[in-house]
Order: structure tokens, then C-alpha cells, then sequence
């Protein structure tokens, strides 16, 4: 069934004698079994007051979110977040923070390990399980939280600029991989973003938010994911004509909801 938003509403009470804000308007999206969702938008349209939503982190004012015909009430293991600044355990290993939402899940060790052994292998970090987290660079820390978060086996994955702090030629690594995590795993994903190229690329679907108050002003439905995993290489997908094109509409819609909102 997936995930489905229904008109929710976020206003945010005012302060100091401030008027309410009206974070979120009816928002309505549905996220399917498998879908990729990106969303993208000026500064201040709302996408990580969404993606709080749908995490449980915040309730709506209005409206509702619904997870296999469920209503969210809270957070659970059935999201899992990976945000921008990784948020993993500096004094924990690898393999200690891989396992940790699972040890806190009751899991038993063998079991544990074994689950976190399958995604450490996925992401690349085999032969670092024990090597402190502080001591990799900023692309592996990166993967040890996605990897954290693929353990609990999460209907819903949710990304919040997972990729923002990294180097272009890091990023652009990270973009093919987790693309490659995505088709192994068949997740759900709602994944965050401000690069243009990255939304495009990454996602199956991709919705464009307004500000003041945060909407879904455009959708677009995306082939450019399964271009790259059915073989062609990311460099040609972002170099094709109808890629460029649909860049282009897109940042003219950004640029003129900057402009409004000035």
C-alpha cells in the first residue's frame, strides 16, 4: 500500500506576539512500494518539516499520514532516517554502530551481526567493521548511517541531504551507490535535496515545493534512475538532451518561487 500523505497541514504557533506559520499546506503525495521520491525546492518550502512528518518526529495540524493503511503517530521502525550530518556514535566502531538500532531492538548477537555483516558488505565497508568511525573520511561515515539505517529493515527510508557535505567526485559515487542499494533492497525512499542534477538523476519521482506556505507546486516522473541502472553510465544520462531540458524547467520554477518569495 505505501505511504500516503492527505492533506496534511503544519502551522507552527507564533511567538512573542508573532502571528502563526503556516509551514505546510495540504499537502497530498503518495509514495508506492519502491518509488523514489525526491523532493526539491527554494529555501524555507517546507522539505524537511515534510520529511519530519512522515518520520513521526512532528504530528500534522491538519490532515493525516498513513503507512500500510496506518495512521503515523510517532516515530517507528518502519522509517528510518539518514540525515546529513551522519549522527553515528563517534565512540562506537563500524560494526557497533551498524548494529546499533537492532541491539536496542532486543536482537539477538548472532543475529545482529549477521544482518549488519550483509549491508557493511553492500555498502563497501568490509575490512573496516572495527576501525573507529571518526577515522573515515566524510563518503564511508556516510555509509556506515545508511547502512545503520538498512538494518532495521525500514518499509520507508528517509534521506535528508544525505549527500550535501561531500566533495563533487564523492557525491557523485554516492549518487550511483545508493541508486545500486536502492534497486537491491526495493525500498521506499523520500530523499531530500537542493542540487537539481542530484533530484533528476536519483529519483523516479520528483516533486517541487513552494514556500510561504510549503506546497506541491510541479510533479514530474522521472526515467533518468533506471537509464543508469540499466546500464548507461551516470556522465551520459546527465549529458542527454532531455535531461538538460527537464534541469533547465526545473531551475526556471525554483528561480521564480526565489523571486516571489523576496
Amino acid at each position: 500500500m505505501g505511504l500516503e500523505i492527505q492533506t496534511a497541514s503544519v502551522v507552527f504557533p507564533g511567538s512573542h506576539g508573532r502571528e502563526p506559520v503556516e509551514a505546510l499546506h495540504e499537502i497530498d503525495l503518495t509514495i508506492g512500494e519502491g518509488d523514489f521520491v525526491v523532493a526539491l525546492g527554494a529555501s524555507g518550502c517546507g522539505k524537511s518539516t515534510l520529511l519530519n512528518l512522515i518520520a513521526g518526529f512532528l504530528g500534522p495540524t491538519g490532515g493525516q499520514i498513513l503507512l500500510d493503511g496506518a495512521e503515523v503517530q510517532g516515530p517507528g521502525a518502519d522509517r528510518a532516517v539518514v540525515f546529513q550530518k551522519h549522527a553515528l556514535l563517534p565512540w562506537l566502531n563500524v560494526l557497533d554502530n551498524v548494529v546499533f538500532g537492532l541491539k536496542l531492538r532486543g536482537t539477538p548477537d548472532a543475529e545482529r551481526k549477521r544482518v549488519a555483516g550483509e549491508f557493511i558488505d553492500l555498502l563497501g565497508l568490509s575490512g573496516f567493521e572495527k576501525s573507529p568511525v571518526y577515522m573515515l573520511s566524510g563518503g564511508m561515515q556516510q555509509r556506515v548511517g545508511i547502512a545503520r539505517a538498512l538494518t532495521c529493515d525500514p518499509k520507508v527510508l528517509l534521506m535528508d541531504e544525505p549527500l550535501g557535505a561531500l566533495d563533487a567526485l564523492t557525491r557523485e559515487k554516492a549518487q550511483e551507490l545508493i541508486l545500486r542499494i536502492w534497486k537491491e533492497t526495493h525500498k521506499s525512499v523520500f530523499f531530500i535535496t537542493h542540487s537539481v542534477e542530484e533530484a533528476l538523476f536519483m529519483g523516479t519521482h520528483l516533486i517541487v515545493m513552494s514556500p510561504r506556505p510549503g506546497r506541491i507546486s510541479h510533479r514530474f516522473e522521472l526515467p533518468f534512475s533506471h537509464r543508469f541502472l540499466d546500464g548507461v553510465s551516470a556522465r551520459d544520462v546527465k549529458a542527454s538532451h532531455d535531461f538538460i531540458e527537464m534541469r533547465e524547467e526545473v531551475l526556471k520554477i525554483i528561480f521564480a518561487d526565489e523571486e516571489d518569495a523576496a
